[in-house]
C-alpha cells in the first residue's frame, strides 16, 4: 500500500524530556514530531520569542518537523462554563505557539459531548468550541479534538453545529475501539470533512465500559487525567493499549480508509504505557513503514 503519510512521534512518550525525546525520534526515523504544551519546558509562558526560535532551529537540524502540538488542558474539557474563560484563553496562546513553531494544529480533549443538546454541558461546549473554532480559522488553523470519548457519528453531529472547521478532529482509532467499541473505518468515513491529523495507536477492549469512567463528565467524575487513563489502559480491567498491530485496530483496512478520503496527514506514534517505550515505539515506525510500502 504505497501512502504518502509521514509518520510522526509524540515526544513525551519517551519519557526524557523534550530535547532527548527529539533526539531519540530523530533516531527512530520518524518525520515529524509531537509536543505537549501544556506545562513545562514547552508551554506558552516558558518560552519568549526568542526561546521558540531557537527550539524551532534546532529542531529543523534536526531534519524533523512538528506535525502537532498537544493542547490539552485535562478536566471535564469544555463542561464546565466557569472554568472555560481560563481554559479558551490557555488554548489560544498554546495556538499562537504552534504556529511560531512552525504547525497550524493543535490537538485536545474537550470533554464527552452530551446525547442532550439541550443541556447547559453542550452549551458550555458548543460556546467555547465556536470561539476557539473562529480563532484557529482566521489563522488558518485547528483545534484538533481527539477522538474516543463519543462514537464518530455523535462527533460529527456537534462539529456541524460549528461555525467554520477550526474546530476538526484527531483521529485516534485505538480510542475508540478501546472505549466506545466503534470501528475506526466507519469512523475515518463519517469525519471525512475534519481529519486534519491521527495518533498512531492500538488497542484491546476486554469489557463495555462507560466512557464517563475513563474520560470523566461533569457532575459524575473527576476530570480527565492522563495518568489516571495510562493505568487503565495498562492494567485496567475494561482495555488494554497494546503495540501496534496487536490490538483490534485493522491496520489495513484502517489506513486503506484513510487514503480512500484523500488524508495526506501525519500518523503519529503514541505510546502511553508500557516500561520500554523506546521499543515499542521503533517497532510502531517500522511497522507502519512496512504498512505504507
Amino acid at each position: 500500500m504505497a501512502m504518502e503519510n509521514k509518520i510522526g512521534v509524540i515526544v513525551d512518550s519517551y519519557q526524557v524530556g523534550v530535547r532527548e525525546g527529539l533526539k531519540k525520534a530523530k533516531a527512530a526515523g520518524a518525520d515529524g514530531v509531537q509536543i505537549y504544551a501544556v506545562k513545562g519546558e514547552f508551554s506558552p509562558q516558558a518560552l519568549n520569542a526568542a526561546a521558540r526560535k531557537e527550539y524551532r532551529d534546532y529542531i529543523e537540524s534536526l531534519g524533523l518537523e512538528i506535525s502537532a502540538i498537544v493542547g490539552d488542558l485535562g478536566g471535564h474539557g469544555f463542561q464546565d462554563a466557569s472554568a472555560n474563560r481560563q481554559k479558551i484563553d490557555e488554548s489560544k496562546r498554546i495556538m499562537e505557539l504552534a504556529m511560531d513553531m512552525g504547525t497550524n494544529i493543535v490537538t485536545t480533549h474537550i470533554g464527552i459531548v452530551p446525547d442532550d443538546k439541550n443541556s447547559a454541558i453542550y452549551e458550555a461546549m458548543h460556546k467555547a468550541c465556536d470561539e476557539l473554532s473562529t480563532f484557529a480559522s482566521e489563522m488558518d488553523a485547528y483545534f484538533a479534538i481527539e477522538t474516543g470519548p463519543e462514537t464518530s457519528a455523535h462527533l460529527k453531529s456537534f462539529l456541524d453545529t460549528l461555525s467554520s472547521k477550526g474546530v476538526s478532529v484527531n483521529f485516534d482509532p485505538a480510542n475508540m475501539v478501546m472505549v466506545t467499541g466503534d470501528d475506526p473505518v466507519q469512523g475515518v468515513h463519517n469525519l471525512k470533512d475534519y481529519i486534519v491529523h491521527t495518533h498512531a495507536k492500538d488497542g484491546i477492549q476486554l469489557r463495555p465500559v462507560d466512557p464517563r469512567e475513563v474520560y470523566g463528565f461533569l457532575g459524575f467524575e473527576k476530570g480527565m487525567d492522563h495518568d489516571v487513563i495510562a493505568q487503565m489502559a495498562e492494567s485496567g480491567a475494561a482495555f488494554r493499549e497494546v503495540p501496534l498491530g496487536e490490538g483490534s485496530v485493522d491496520w489495513k483496512a484502517y489506513l486503506q480508509a484513510l487514503q480512500d478520503i484523500g488524508y495526506k496527514g501525519y500518523l503519529t506514534i503514541e505510546r502511553e504505557v508500557g516500561t520500554n517505550p523506546e521499543a515499542d515505539i521503533q517497532l510502531a515506525v517500522d511497522f507502519l513503514k512496512k504498512l505504507k510500502g
